[in-house]
């Protein structure tokens, strides 16, 4: 035991005394130690903060308990592409879902419900049945869950709300438990609480959750004998993987296939996959490219430290030979080495994690809505860990390019002496670099001309002028079409004459973002024509909208006329098409005065077309448009079913002074109604938030890049230029010019910066692929994209080279001669 201490405290005297001269050394090459713990903190700082938000969505489980185990199920349709269930299908597999050990339905989506009592307010409301939060592995942070009879048809009228409402609304009070609140004019108890961090597995927030009440004997009897949507949660049994449930699960969705028609049959198929790919499945391609541009960005760090470690090696070479003479091992040279490159490393990822926490920040605050789990992303354990990781691997590789040299005994007579083989190494380490930059930058470039095909392209209208003002009418009052279009038709007469307005136009969704309703191409049958074969066509949007609509958003009418408010008070049934629409629909034919049903019903008058409007973004800023028919609400009850309506104001006065003017305009009718008024520039803009957020990133990493690559390129140089310093003088004193000098020293950087640029232009033409998913009318293989980006690296390049050039041309041959 004493032996074993004795070596214990040697190992440990040995260790510091190889910290200490490290630290000695550090502080007598300040530059050197500050420029690689930058470069560390670099790397190492922006890998750790990509890592942060990439974790939650690529490696790290959903916050349920055995989540790999929860699967969603149900059919998938070319107008709903997240698995739904119908009631009374649901009804009918309940006892044969036999792969599963238990699931649970809630209601496909949150809807708005308002909260009337002393400080009323709207809230969002969700149904699930009282299975649902033990399937998940969740418990109410106070109170308890729905009981069985509570989960009933007609049972007791009861909710969970949610933390983030129970602090803003009730103050946390302790006794909220069992006090009656007012949701819809209902009184209900309150039985629970929802845990702080909890999320849905749709990835909605609501605020108040009611028991689902499933009622199977109803099922039959609404929607036409489908029931009602819902939306399907199962886990699976120990054992049974996603592909046995799924083809367990078939012939019941076979079974199910009968009751459609053979119009829809060939739109709907069956979906069973794990609960991780439904809420990851839109951002894992960017997540994965994210992290790949981090990494990249840390090989770069490590590269250019490691030839920083060289440089310093060459230049210690007399030092580390005349420690080898007086009897130093070689194993000990190579712990200094590795001892200091650890030290580096440690020092930069203390530096990374503080800039990581920097980044973590914006990138959240940069973040679009939409990207899951981003308001949880933080540094914890897990990430520090990850950093330390990166940090040890970053040691280790620069420490032994460092401890891998040998001196020979010609270092015991030079100043700076650097192998062959290490000249080779480090010269393809900045090839490396350079190469790795390309394809950054490339990817960048890529995605930066999308975003600008993005914010150029014509949306079809003009937003400039234009402001939404969203309305959402509370269902327990306004529970009639009547009551609805009394209070819509006020409103519209109310702001029309406000000044400064031009148009007042109504809608029950707006473009550019997505629509509401809609149907399937082939259900359109014009008068005299045969079907359109089911299931063929793709999507039709439909949208119900108000006269002055297309004067609002400055829509052209290509054909025919616009709504007027004649037509308001008319029986006929006026259509406006999309001309997309009407090219397909009336193929080199005029449309106007054209009929066509909606229906599979063709019989009856059908639809008239009064005019054809310009084709207008309706799907999103990146995605195809769809063809759109506009129908008119008139003022008949039926046409306004719904009670969520969003008011578009062309107006030539400020928002700023609009806004509450339009506010005291809905209070002058109903106090109680909720409004949300905004640009619709804004709207527009929100849109555009993740091709700017996944642009910038990778943008940054890019530039990031470069910078350090250009970084080791000069390095290199300089360093070259120093070693062969003699040779310069020698050359000068037998008649060479600065010229020839510039070319002898340029010539090596060059060789470098093409051999990298080719290298990472193959590479880049490759992995541009990965992209394609993310890119707006913008090729892959953009031959722009690369010509900028060799331009831009190699003018960049060249500045590096040239710098420590320009020093070697001025170098006086009777000092340069005097230097070895």
């Amino acid at each position: 035991m004493p032996q074993q201490m004795d070596l214990l405290q040697g190992t440990v005297d040995l260790f510091l005394q190889d910290v200490r001269y490290a630290l000695r050394g550090f502080r007598r090459y300040p530059l050197f130690a500050a420029t690689a713990l930058v470069t560390l903190a670099l790397g190492i700082g922006a890998t750790t903060a990509v890592f942060s938000v990439v974790d939650r969505i690529l490696f790290r489980p959903l916050p349920y308990a055995d989540a790999a185990r929860i699967v969603s199920l149900g059919f998938i349709h070319s107008l709903e592409r997240q698995e739904f269930l119908m009631g009374r299908f649901y009804a009918e597999w309940q006892n044969n879902l036999t792969p599963f050990s238990a699931f649970a339905a809630q209601s496909t989506m949150v809807h708005n419900c308002d909260l009337v009592e002393n400080n009323p307010a709207q809230l969002s409301c969700i149904s699930f049945q009282a299975a649902f939060l033990p399937l998940l592995g969740i418990s109410p942070v106070l109170g308890r869950n729905f009981l069985a009879e509570e989960d009933l048809p007609n049972g007791p009228r009861v909710v969970m709300i949610s933390y983030g409402l129970w602090h803003s609304h009730y103050n946390g009070d302790p006794y909220i438990l069992n006090r009656m609140i007012n949701v819809d004019g209902n009184p209900v108890r309150v039985v629970g609480i929802l845990p702080k961090d909890f999320q849905f597995p749709t990835l909605e927030a609501a605020d108040i959750a009611s028991p689902f009440a499933f009622n199977p004997a109803s099922q039959q009897t609404v929607n036409g004998g489908f029931g009602y949507p819902m939306r399907l949660f199962a886990r699976l049994k120990p054992g049974v993987s996603v592909a046995q449930a799924y083809a367990e699960v078939q012939p019941l969705f076979d079974d199910a296939l009968k009751w459609f028609p053979a119009s829809a049959k060939n739109e709907i198929r069956l979906s069973v996959r794990t609960l991780h790919d439904r809420e990851t499945q839109d951002v894992r391609p960017v997540a994965w490219v994210l992290f790949a541009f981090a990494l990249s960005v840390l090989l770069i760090a490590c590269a250019n430290v490691a030839g920083l470690m060289i440089a310093r090696g060459a230049r210690r070479q007399r030092e580390l030979a005349v420690r080898l003479a007086i009897g130093a091992s070689p194993g000990r040279l190579i712990r200094q080495a590795l001892t200091e490159a650890l030290l580096l490393s440690f020092a930069g990822v203390l530096a990374g994690l503080a800039m990581a926490q920097v980044l973590i920040k914006v990138f959240v605050r940069l973040a679009p809505t939409g990207i899951p789990f981003i308001g949880k992303v933080h540094l914890d354990l897990r990430i520090a860990v990850f950093a330390a990781l990166l940090s040890c691997l970053c040691g280790v590789i620069v420490g032994l390019a460092a401890a891998l040299q040998k001196p020979g005994f010609v270092a015991l007579h030079a100043k700076i002496s650097m192998s062959r083989s290490h000249t080779i190494l480090r010269r393809s380490l900045v090839t490396a670099q350079i190469a790795v930059s390309i394809i950054l930058l490339s990817g960048a470039t890529l995605l930066l001309r999308s975003f600008v095909k993005i914010e150029g392209q014509n949306l079809g209208m003009q937003a400039d002028r234009v402001l939404t003002m969203k309305v959402a009418l509370p269902e327990w009052h306004y529970n009639t079409n009547q009551k609805v279009m009394d209070f819509y038709l006020r409103l519209e007469s109310a702001v029309r004459r406000l000044p400064g307005t031009w148009s007042v136009g109504m809608a029950d969704s707006i473009p550019p973002g997505g629509w509401q309703g809609g149907f399937r191409y082939s259900d359109l049958v014009v008068q005299g024509r045969p079907r359109t074969a089911p299931g063929t066509g793709g999507s039709v949007v439909g949208r119900s909208v108000t006269p002055d609509y297309f004067r609002a958003l400055h829509i052209p009418i290509v054909r025919g006329r616009v709504f007027t408010d004649q037509d308001r008070t008319g029986d006929e049934h006026g259509v406006i098409l999309s001309r997309l629409l009407a090219a397909r629909l009336f193929p080199g034919e005029d449309p106007i005065g054209k009929r066509f049903a909606s229906d599979k019903a063709s019989s009856g008058p059908g639809s008239i077309v009064v005019g054809v409007a310009d084709n207008v973004k309706n799907n999103g800023l990146m995605e195809r448009s769809d063809p759109e028919i506009y129908t008119l609400r008139r003022n008949v009850a039926d046409d306004w079913s719904g009670n969520r309506l969003t008011v578009l104001i062309d107006s030539v006065m400020p928002a700023a002074i609009t806004g509450p003017t339009l506010r005291s305009e809905v209070a002058s009718i109903d106090p109680t109604v909720p409004v949300e008024i905004k640009p619709l520039t804004e709207t527009i803009n929100l849109l555009a938030d993740g091709p700017r957020f996944e642009t910038a990133l990778l943008g940054f990493f890019a530039l990031t890049g470069l910078g350090l690559a250009v970084v080791g390129l000069y390095g290199i140089i300089a360093f070259l230029t120093t070693e062969r310093t003699h040779e310069i003088g020698v050359r000068m004193a037998l008649g060479a010019t600065r010229v020839n000098i510039l070319h002898l020293i340029s010539t090596d950087g060059l060789r470098m910066v093409v051999v990298g640029l080719a290298l990472g232009l193959a590479a880049a033409l490759a992995v541009s692929q990965l992209l394609k998913g993310l890119l707006f009318e913008v090729s892959g293989y953009d031959p722009l994209t690369y010509i900028i980006v060799s331009l831009v690296l190699s003018m960049v390049a060249l500045v590096a080279i040239l710098l420590p050039a320009r020093a070697g041309m001025r170098v006086e041959p009777a000092v340069a001669l005097r230097v070895e």
